[in-house]
């Protein structure tokens, strides 16, 4: 991950002023200030986002693409301002390349549902051991419609993906390759630029999960030659239920629609149907406006800090973090990448992850536990699951003291 140094931080970043724009901050849990270290699950809402989605409502609330009315045109233009602001940040080509779907989830079963025509018995999908689990079932799903077969790139014990095994998995016979951009689990960066490059050698189309990756690096699409990339908005500041598929225009024309329904029609008579063109064939039925406008708000927000800041930032806590976490006798880390973005994935020795963030939430820290969605790699390092701590660019070396504090009084109170 190429995080910057040598940033004057000091000069461009005041983390105590960013704090201010976010009001869940300043709340308390269970009698104590809130820490919120669970940002790779959502991302918390800047008060400029929400004032956003509070003006939509007092304001311009109305169907949008579909009536004459002042009120439906408002809102239809600023629905497609924040499409334009998010082709600008990822740099697509088109506009219409870029599709509002409900979230990553949403994206990527979307992709998976188009490919059942294109695929058929002896064709290979490869995905990658690091996935979370959305970019695992759709695939087997689709497997088990058309008979393709799904082949994985293992993962080492850094928590990195065996490059030379995936390179020897590709063939003629693979037609999709899926892999995140960052591990949600682990916080591993991937090489997606060699991933992409020999996936499209043997004639294969790569989708990435950015929903990771989105909240620290801003993708360049074109510069990636990703043949699709998904995300989702809360993940950047911005509000759930609202996410994002862009593809390729020639491949959008290949797959067909997901959803029947209004607004993805051209003509629709008893005998047949038309379909509209990119991007409104893929977005039947109403959308989340308002999330929709929100999205562009919010990657306003966090351009307007900017990503190598947000990047360089957030690199200090990671280190900080993990040198005051390892110092804990009995921790052990998951995830040890020198490719990295701010997830620190740990288990205190023969105590329960549970057990630790149950503790943690008392002292109102918010960290989570489990096997975040990615089960498979719980079962790589024969572990019932982690406790994750992800930070952000509001987040504090002070708040991670308090976590270490935390984990050290979990430690002694159940060991």
């Amino acid at each position: 991950m190429p995080f910057l140094s040598g940033l004057d931080l000091s000069a461009m970043f005041n983390v105590e002023d960013i704090r201010k724009d976010f009001p869940i901050l300043y709340r308390k849990v269970n009698g104590k200030p809130l820490v919120y270290f669970d940002n790779a699950a959502t991302s918390q809402t800047p008060k400029q986002v929400i004032d956003v989605i509070v003006d939509y409502y007092s304001n311009y609330n109305a169907n949008i693409h579909r009536g004459v009315h002042t009120l439906s045109q408002e809102a239809t233009d600023l629905y497609e301002q924040s499409r334009k602001k998010i082709q600008t940040h990822f740099n697509a080509k088109f506009l219409h390349e870029i599709i509002f779907t409900s979230g990553t989830t949403h994206s990527i079963n979307l992709v998976a549902n188009g490919f059942t025509s294109l695929l058929k018995k002896g064709d290979e999908i490869i995905v990658s051991a690091l996935e979370h689990h959305s970019n695992i079932v759709p695939w087997q799903m689709l497997c088990e419609r058309t008979g393709a077969t799904l082949k994985v790139i293992p993962m080492n014990l850094e928590g990195e993906l065996e490059i030379e095994a995936y390179n020897n998995l590709l063939s003629k016979n693979t037609k999709l390759v899926f892999v995140n951009h960052v591990s949600n689990a682990l916080g591993t960066v991937n090489p997606i630029e060699h991933i992409i490059d020999e996936a499209h050698k043997v004639g294969a189309a790569v989708l990435i999960d950015g929903a990771q990756s989105c909240p620290h690096i801003k993708p360049d699409v074109q510069a990636l030659d990703a043949d699709f990339y998904v995300t989702s908005a809360h993940k950047v500041c911005g509000p759930t239920g609202v996410g994002m598929l862009y593809g390729k225009e020639s491949w959008l024309k290949k797959l067909p629609p997901y959803q029947g329904g209004g607004e993805m029609i051209a003509e629709v008579t008893f005998e047949k149907t038309t379909y509209a063109d990119l991007p409104h064939k893929f977005e039947a039925g109403t959308p989340n406006i308002c999330g929709g406008i929100a999205f562009g708000a919010a990657l306003d927000y966090m351009n307007a800090i900017g990503f190598d800041t947000i990047a360089a930032y957030e690199n200090e806590l990671l280190e900080y973090g993990t040198a005051q976490l390892l110092a804990i006798e009995g921790l052990k880390i998951y995830g040890t990448s020198k490719h990295k973005t701010s997830v620190i994935s740990f288990n205190l020795e023969g105590i329960h992850p549970y057990d630790v963030g149950t503790i943690l939430d008392k002292l109102g820290i918010a960290v989570r536990t489990g096997h975040h969605c990615a089960q498979p790699i719980m079962d790589f390092y024969k572990i019932p699951g982690t406790i994750r701590a992800s930070f952000s660019f509001y987040n504090t070396k002070a708040e991670i003291d308090a976590l270490v504090e935390g984990v050290k009084k979990a430690k002694m109170m159940l060991s």
